[in-house]
């Protein structure tokens, strides 16, 4: 790697080549990926003009892509078995829930269900849908990795699907 940097910076000093060493930095970074089912969830889109402004579910299922410039003393970029807490707060927020919008306009009525204990519900801030999901997994697994790797590895990329037709992703 050292030899690579002192390339990159003849390049930059000679050539005047500043994206060069852009490039040094992208090079040797380990991906790995996990399959992770979420559970059985309800959701509703109330601005919807389609029938899913009505409450629907869908069994989740999303994939994630691990990134890190080091491995851990295994070798690996994640332990998979060091997932089993990150998998079980996404079945805390999905598996036989009921997930409405922060903004939706019967928000109270589901307040009302949860409190009778018709229904487990979970609020999400930014909305509903399958790419808010995408967006709440990212969000919930770089939190973990930050957490349980000290920031050694990241999620870069998540794809949640509703079904075997239709998924959507998140990266930052």
């Amino acid at each position: 790697m050292a030899d690579l940097q002192i390339i990159a910076n003849i390049l930059v000093i000679y050539l005047e080549l500043p994206f060069s060493v852009y490039i040094i930095r992208c090079m040797g970074k380990f991906q790995s990926t996990k399959i992770i089912d979420l559970g059985s969830c309800a959701f509703r889109q109330p601005r919807a003009t389609s029938h899913c402004k009505f409450i629907h579910g869908y069994r989740l299922r999303a994939k994630f892509w691990f990134e890190a410039q080091e491995l851990d003393i295994n070798h690996w970029v994640v332990d998979f078995g060091s997932l089993k807490p990150f998998k079980k707060q996404l079945e805390h927020q999905f598996d036989h829930t009921t997930c409405i919008a922060k903004d939706d306009p019967s928000l109270s009525r589901f307040i009302a269900l949860q409190e009778s204990g018709d229904l487990d519900l979970r609020i999400m801030e930014n909305g509903v849908g399958i790419e808010r999901t995408a967006e709440w997994c990212y969000n919930a697994a770089n939190k973990f990795l930050n957490d349980s790797t000290g920031g050694r590895c990241r999620c870069v990329k998540v794809e949640v699907w509703e079904h075997e037709g239709n998924s959507a992703t998140y990266q930052n």
